[in-house]
């Protein structure tokens, strides 16, 4: 019997057991060990044109540094990556590479793609752990450049430039930067001394970052240019404003968005209370409204919490559900219950206003609507009660107008996005650029990196022709 020819399959990736991961909040995805890196690697053709480069928005060398890799140059693999990507160890963990670079992988039209993220983790990883330094400074241009926000179109923008020479420093409201990757992307999937330790690379690289401090509120831009020298400013302040549905029933006790729930466990160390003064209640039966990133964040960390019972309900059907296929799959190994063409219409709560149950109403699919996906309609006399007592709204977000509200001739849309040139992130306010969710609203971390570059790359240009 002929040899299985394995090349065509994706070298696979240990996890923590399902009933072991759920009782706390370690990784869950334990990485390749060398044998599996070398062995995935040298899985890739070596295309003369990488097509999977296409699908990158900041633009890594894919093809070079797996072939550097190949060779075993894992310092000039690391360097190459570092080069146009500043939190290489952070994508590759949670950047959607199945619908980026991956996608446009030739691999993938026989069998399965390069896991092009799970070997970007692997050498941003032993970077780290070598200590290697690829700081690579230009002369500094004496120009001061202010970012609003340490997410990571704030963090990619500020990297960016202080590579380029300028002297730039990041304002984060947040006693701790990292925004969304420390406040919204649990420990089991992103570990915060992980995201810190990359932050602290841009530090290096000259950075200054002041924490506590609400741009729109403790400073403002208009301060930024006139008392404190700043030439110009990227606002990457991302789309922290959650969205309620304006149900009957959202204000009981028990009813928490997803930024809330997930900002007090991830940044504040609700989970540890009372050693920590972050209290937060999650009860036995929780139920988790949407199929996103966040819902299954959220879902897995009730698990992780102290529920007993946690359900997803969902609108839609698991065939139009935003969630990554990893993350639904290690949720329902996990144990997570789904409730499918489900919606809520109601919260009901106790005497002492707590909730207590949520009324739902079964849905059908109809003809696609304005986002191509089939349109929910409720299906009339389908109504019945679900007993929770614990809810978490992660039905997406809006950027908060806190900084908009207080610059003024920075326009917005009516929902809250910066206006922005798409080519350059060019605000229509002078010298001020943005760019990630608080100008697209909620999406990808690697999408919110990309546009950091391409605003970091217009503000070069703009500062240099003043």
């Amino acid at each position: 019997m002929a040899e299985r020819d394995d090349r065509w399959e994706k070298v696979a990736m240990e996890e923590l057991p399902a009933d072991e991961r759920v009782k706390g909040f370690q990784e869950v995805a334990l990485g390749y060990t060398a044998e599996e890196m070398l062995k995935e690697a040298e899985r890739c053709l070596g295309c003369k044109v990488p097509q999977c480069e296409d699908g990158c928005p900041v633009d890594v060398p894919i093809g070079a540094f797996i072939e550097k890799t190949v060779e075993g140059d894992l310092q000039e693999a690391a360097r190459l990556i570092l080069s146009t990507n500043s939190l290489p160890a952070i994508c590759g963990r949670v950047c959607p590479q199945e619908e980026q670079c991956e996608l446009e992988c030739v691999m993938g039209k026989r069998g399965d793609s390069i896991a092009i993220g799970r070997l970007e983790r692997y050498i941003a990883d032993w970077a780290m752990e070598q200590g290697l330094d690829f700081t690579e400074v230009s002369e500094s241009k004496g120009k001061r450049v202010a970012v609003v926000g340490s997410g990571p179109a704030g963090l990619t923008a500020a990297g960016d430039l202080a590579r380029m020479g300028y002297d730039v420093t990041i304002y984060e409201a947040f006693h701790v930067p990292g925004g969304v990757l420390m406040y919204g992307i649990p420990e089991f999937r992103l570990p915060n001394e992980l995201v810190q330790e990359e932050i602290e690379n841009l530090r290096e690289l000259g950075v200054q970052i002041e924490t506590n401090v609400i741009v729109g509120k403790t400073i403002t831009v208009d301060e930024m240019f006139d008392e404190m020298g700043f030439e110009a400013v990227f606002i990457g302040s991302g789309a922290g404003l959650p969205t309620f549905l304006g149900l009957p029933g959202e204000n009981l006790l028990g009813v928490y968005s997803a930024n809330e729930f997930l900002t007090r466990i991830n940044l504040m160390n609700a989970d540890k209370f009372p050693e920590y003064d972050t209290p937060v209640r999650v009860g036995d039966k929780v139920a988790v409204i949407g199929a996103g990133n966040t819902a299954m964040d959220a879902a897995r960390t009730s698990l992780r919490a102290g529920a007993q019972e946690v359900h997803i309900v969902y609108r839609r059907s698991e065939d139009e559900m935003t969630a990554r296929i990893e993350e639904y799959h290690h949720a329902i190994e996990e144990g997570i219950n789904f409730n499918w063409l489900t919606n809520p219409v109601e919260f009901l709560g106790d005497e002492e206003g707590w909730l207590r149950a949520m009324r739902v109403v079964e849905m059908e699919l109809g003809e696609p609507d304005a986002s191509g996906r089939p349109r929910p309609i409720p299906i009339e006399g389908s109504e019945f009660e679900i007993e929770v007592d614990t809810v978490i709204m992660a039905v997406g977000t809006s950027p908060n107008p806190v900084v908009s509200s207080a610059t003024p001739g920075l326009d917005t849309h009516f929902w809250g996005g910066i206006i922005v040139d798409e080519e350059t992130g060019e605000t229509t306010r002078e010298g001020v650029f943005a760019g990630g969710d608080a100008v697209t609203g909620a999406a990808t971390v690697i999408q919110a990196m990309g546009a950091g570059k391409t605003a970091a790359r217009a503000m070069d240009e703009y500062l240099q022709d003043d």
